[in-house]
C-alpha cells in the first residue's frame, strides 16, 4: 500500500499479454474509492504485449473533500484499483489477467525532481518522518541543527503530523509549554517559542502543506487590513413630467446609479524573523490550495474563528542569511468570500 500524492499524475498499468492463444481486445480499470466503485475505464484494441496505463489521480481527487479540521485530523481517501485484460471489447468476455493495488490518497504533491508517481513522504528509502518541511542536513534527534523545527508563540498549543516507517500516520497535540515533540524512536520535532511583541502573539495561518496535512504558520509582526469595493453603474432618467408646466427633476435624485456593490476584505501580514530553514514552509503555503486564517469573532473578540482565505501573492523571493541576514516575509491574504453575504 502506498500513500500517493493526488496533486500529481498517478499511473496504474497492466501488460496486455497473450494468455494461451487469446489476445486481449480490451483493458478495464475499476477504481473503488472509500469502498464504493466510482469509475470503470475501458481501453479497446490494446497493442498486444504493450504496457497499458491509466492515470487515476484527478478522478480520485474529486472525492477528497478537504475541510478545516479543528483537531487537525488527516484527510485521505482509500483507493483500490483493479486492472484486467479481456478477451472481447468493452471489458467483456473472459478475464485474461488481473492486477490490483490498494492506496491511500493525500492532498499532497511532489516536485518534478521527486519523479513520477510520488508518494508521501517523498523519500527514496522508507523511514519515519514528521510531515513538515525538513532541514535535510539537520539531526533527526532534535540536536542542533534540528531536522524538523516549527515556530509557535509562547503559551500556544499546536499540532504536528507524523508518518511511521510503515506508512501509518499520527497527529500529535503539544501543549503551550512544549519545546519538542517526540516521534518514533529517538526522532524529535523541535518547537521554537517566540515571545509576544507589541503586536501580540501574532496571526495564525493554517494551510494544507506539501504532505497533504494541516500545518500552522505564524506571522508574528505587523498586520494591515484593507477593504476593496467593486460595483457597476448606469445612468438613470430622472426627468419628471408634471401634468402641467415644464419637465423638471429633483436635484436630490442622482442620475448616476450604482448596483451590484460588493467588497473583499484582505490582510497583509509580516512574518517576523525566521531562519533560512523555514523558506520551504513559506513556499508550501504559496503552493497550497486550502488556506485558513484564524481571527477573533466580531461579536465575541475573546473567541477565535477560522475563515478561508486565498494567498494573493503569485511569487516569493527566497531570502538567505548570507544575502539578507535577517529573514522575514510579507504576504497578502484575501478572504475567499464576498464581504456582503450573497450565498444563494
Amino acid at each position: 500500500m502506498a500513500n500517493i500524492a493526488l496533486r500529481n499524475p498517478q499511473y496504474k498499468n497492466i501488460v496486455a499479454a497473450t494468455v494461451g492463444s487469446t489476445n486481449p481486445l480490451s483493458v478495464s480499470c475499476k477504481i473503488t474509492i472509500d469502498s464504493t466503485l466510482r469509475y470503470t475505464l475501458i481501453k479497446n484494441n490494446p497493442v498486444v504485449g504493450s504496457n497499458v496505463q491509466f492515470d487515476i489521480s484527478e478522478l480520485v481527487r474529486d472525492y477528497l473533500n478537504i475541510t478545516y479540521q479543528s483537531a487537525y485530523a488527516i484527510q485521505t481517501v482509500a483507493i483500490t484499483t483493479v486492472l484486467s485484460t479481456h478477451s472481447l471489447k468493452n471489458g467483456t468476455g473472459s478475464v485474461l489477467s488481473t492486477t490490483s493495488t490498494s492506496d491511500v490518497g493525500f492532498e499532497a504533491y511532489g516536485t518534478f525532481d521527486e519523479g513520477a508517481n510520488p508518494s508521501v513522504p517523498f523519500i527514496s528509502v522508507p523511514s519515519a518522518e514528521f510531515l513538515i518541511a525538513p532541514n535535510f542536513s539537520g539531526n533527526a534527534d532534535g540536536t542542533t541543527p534540528a531536522k524538523w523545527q516549527i515556530y509557535y508563540p509562547t503559551g500556544q498549543e499546536g499540532y504536528v503530523h507524523y508518518m511511521t516507517s510503515t506508512g501509518t500516520t499520527a497527529v500529535y497535540n503539544f501543549n503551550g509549554n512544549a519545546t519538542s515533540q517526540a516521534g518514533q524512536g529517538s526522532l524529535k520535532c523541535m518547537i521554537k517559542r517566540i515571545d509576544c511583541t507589541k503586536y501580540g502573539i501574532g496571526t495564525k495561518i493554517i494551510f494544507i502543506n506539501k504532505y497533504g496535512v494541516q500545518q500552522d504558520l505564524w506571522f508574528f509582526l505587523k498586520e494591515t487590513k484593507q477593504v476593496t469595493r467593486t460595483n457597476e453603474n448606469y445612468k438613470a432618467n430622472t426627468i419628471v413630467y408634471p401634468t402641467s408646466g415644464k419637465a423638471t427633476y429633483d436635484i436630490k435624485n442622482a442620475p448616476n446609479k450604482l448596483f451590484n456593490t460588493q467588497a473583499l476584505q484582505s490582510i497583509k501580514l509580516s512574518s517576523g524573523y525566521y531562519p533560512e530553514q523555514a523558506n520551504e514552509m513559506f513556499e508550501q503555503l504559496l503552493m497550497s490550495e486550502y488556506v485558513w486564517l484564524e481571527r477573533p469573532v466580531n461579536s465575541n473578540p475573546s473567541a477565535n474563528e477560522r475563515v478561508p482565505v486565498i494567498v494573493k501573492d503569485s511569487s516569493i523571493d527566497f531570502k538567505t542569511s548570507v544575502n539578507d541576514r535577517l529573514i522575514q516575509y510579507t504576504m497578502q491574504f484575501e478572504n475567499a468570500f464576498d464581504y456582503i453575504n450573497n450565498i444563494r
